[in-house]
Parts: C-alpha cells; sequence; structure tokens
C-alpha cells in the first residue's frame, strides 16, 4: 500500500512539474519581461531607496528619477556603440577593398580548383554595408521580435519596474498574508531577504565578470595590434548576455578589421583565438566560479540551468537561467519536502572532492605516530 501511494505521489510531483513547464512555455511573453523587472527593480532599489530616506522626496517621484537615471545609462551606452558602428561603416568601402585584396589569390585559387565563380563568394563590389543593412533590415528586426519577445520586454519591464517599486510594501504584506497558514511572518521576512540578497549578488557578479571578460578582450585585442580595441573588448564582454552565441558575434567584426588592416591572416586568427581562449575561460572557470559562487550555485548546476532555460525560453532564457534557479534554491532550502533539492543545487564542500586513498593514508599516518609516541 506504501508503495502504491508513494508512486502516485511521485506520479502526481512529475505531472505537476510537466504542467508548470508547459505553463512557463505558454506564458513567457508575459513571465520574461516580469522576470527582467523584478531583477532590475532590485537593482535600482538601493537608489529609489536613497531618494525616499535621505534626500526625502515623494516615492513616486524618487522611481521615477532612479527608472529614467537607469534608462539614460542603457540608452548612453547604445549610443556609443551605435557610434563607434557608425564609423566602422563609413569606412566599410576601404575595408572591403583592403580585404579583398588579401583574400583575392585564395579566391582566383579556389574559382580554379571548384569552378565556383569568385563573386559568389565575396559578392559584388557594388553592394556596400549600408544596402545590406537596409536588404536585410525586416529580416533583422523579425529575429529581435521573435527571439523571446525581446522588444516586447523593453517596453514592458521598465512598466513593470515602476509598479513593483511603487507597490512593494503591499505586495510583500499580500505575500505574508497569503503564506500565514503554512510560513510564520518571522520565516517569510527571511526568505524574502535572502532572494533580495540573491539578486543583488548575481547582479554584482554578472558586472564583475563582464568587466573581467572585456579587460581580457582588450589586453588581447591590444597586444595583436587591432583597431577600436577597447571597444571590441567590452562589446564582446556585453554579448555575454547571450551566452554562446555572443562570442561569436563578437569575434567576427574585430577579426574582420584585423584581416583588413593587417598584413597577415594570422592576425584574425588570433582574434578568433583569443576571444574563443577567453570565452573558454568565463564559460569554465570566470563565470561558475564569481557568478555561480555569488547565487550560491555549484558550477554544474549553473551550466545546466543557462542550456535548460536557453531550450525554454530563448536567448533571454540564457540570462534569466541563474538568477531564477539561484531563488528556487532560496525556496527549496526552506522547504522540508524540497529541502533536498536545494542541496543539490548549493556549492558541493571540500569533503565531495577529497581523494580516498589520500584519506586513507591521512588516517594511517596518524596511526603510526601515535604508535612511535606510545
Amino acid at each position: 500500500m506504501d508503495t502504491t501511494n508513494s508512486k502516485n505521489h511521485i506520479a502526481l510531483d512529475l505531472l505537476a512539474f510537466i504542467s508548470l513547464v508547459f505553463i512557463a512555455y505558454m506564458l513567457q511573453d508575459f513571465l520574461i519581461p516580469l522576470f527582467f523587472a523584478i531583477i532590475l527593480s532590485v537593482l535600482i532599489y538601493p537608489i529609489v531607496h536613497y531618494f525616499e530616506t535621505r534626500l526625502c522626496w515623494n516615492r513616486i517621484v524618487s522611481i521615477s528619477i532612479a527608472i529614467t537615471i537607469f534608462s539614460a545609462v542603457i540608452f548612453a551606452v547604445f549610443v556609443l556603440i551605435g557610434f563607434q558602428f557608425q564609423e566602422m561603416v563609413s569606412k566599410s568601402d576601404q575595408y572591403y577593398d583592403q580585404i579583398e585584396q588579401k583574400i583575392s589569390p585564395l579566391l582566383t585559387q579556389t574559382e580554379k580548383s571548384t569552378g565556383i565563380d569568385r563573386n559568389a563568394i565575396m559578392g559584388s563590389k557594388e553592394l556596400k554595408i549600408e544596402e545590406i543593412a537596409k536588404q536585410n533590415s525586416t529580416g533583422i528586426f523579425d529575429f529581435i521580435a521573435t527571439s523571446g519577445s525581446i522588444l516586447g520586454d523593453f517596453v514592458l519591464s521598465p512598466l513593470y519596474m515602476f509598479l513593483f517599486l511603487l507597490y512593494r510594501n503591499f505586495l510583500v504584506s499580500f505575500i505574508y498574508k497569503a503564506t500565514v497558514r503554512t510560513c510564520s511572518k518571522t520565516k517569510m521576512r527571511l526568505i524574502l531577504g535572502e532572494l533580495y540578497k540573491v539578486q543583488q549578488n548575481y547582479l554584482l557578479g554578472l558586472i564583475t565578470v563582464m568587466l573581467i571578460v572585456g579587460i581580457l578582450n582588450s589586453i588581447g585585442l591590444l597586444l595583436l595590434g587591432v583597431d577600436y580595441a577597447f571597444f571590441f573588448g567590452f562589446f564582446g564582454a556585453l554579448l555575454l548576455l547571450i551566452p554562446y552565441i555572443g562570442i561569436i558575434i563578437g569575434s567576427i567584426l574585430p577579426a574582420l578589421i584585423a584581416l583588413a588592416t593587417k598584413d597577415s591572416y594570422w592576425y584574425s586568427v588570433g582574434v578568433i583565438g583569443v576571444f574563443g581562449f577567453i570565452q573558454f575561460l568565463e564559460g569554465n572557470f570566470i563565470t561558475p566560479k564569481i557568478t555561480g559562487s555569488k547565487i550560491s550555485l555549484n558550477a554544474f548546476v549553473s551550466i545546466l540551468s543557462i542550456i535548460l532555460f536557453s531550450m525554454l525560453w530563448g536567448i533571454p532564457g540564457m540570462i534569466l537561467a541563474l538568477p531564477v534557479t539561484a531563488s528556487l534554491k532560496v525556496l527549496f532550502d526552506h522547504s522540508e519536502n524540497m529541502e533536498s533539492l536545494g542541496f543539490l543545487l548549493g556549492e558541493a564542500k571540500e569533503k565531495y572532492f577529497s581523494n580516498k586513498a589520500k584519506n586513507r593514508l591521512k588516517i594511517w599516518n596518524k596511526i603510526r605516530i601515535q604508535k612511535l609516541k606510545a
């Protein structure tokens, strides 16, 4: 009888999990901007709190100014990126001619050996980058619009941020009332405090990783003598928001610039090699150690969560994977039924990495020393 109940319980848990994943997939256009708003609200809350407590400003005014400052910073970053791209686009004809001259012998040899027309590879010389952008603008915007409704996220998230910050005390009181039968107010206050701390630590870790990767990218490009080294270095770091794909996008442009401005193909190969090596360090050491440790997730779970959330929500899912998983860990840690899952998601203690043979040797040495003393 107990076995039957246990099987039924497992079946119900599995059904509940599948239902939850299905709902999360179907409601992604609603949930993604909502989660972004929660995380970004945590980011700007200290500013809002400062305005309200130190400057004694009205809550609505404080929130509005904080969101405006945040939006202005994001806008300034995109404007700087736009100016740099515009400068590179203005030199596109020069870069095109230089690249064509360097790979012309290779194209000629390819045309002789395979019969493939070189124009089919390089395209028409009259086709400028501006024209390519115009011809493909519809496809570019369709890609952005369908990648987890990114445009909708940018529109809805500031609105949700404003409402979250405005009604924060009201929402906390609602949580207390909704959980009064299953959790004491003191315990719920502790859980909410840990959730807030987790998000703050995640954002701090993410910014730290971007700075480290941006500096490493820039140093690598400076050593190779590539133009716009700091721009490409930190632009590649910014694209860490899109794991795996971002590094490919970030390395293509500096590799082409190196091919156009340097006298050897190896500079382009070097650019790709530098970005690839730094991406390897970031994915396997920097992010799991810095961001993963900041939010108390082990490296294995950090990588798996990024993969699974990317399958569920695409590119926005990659960005949200770690903070959402870390929040789930906090909830699991405070649930008797889910405590084992919280343990699985957390950092593994040193004893789980110990060598059994080495431990036995230590014990044997202790016994031998005790015998010698006796």
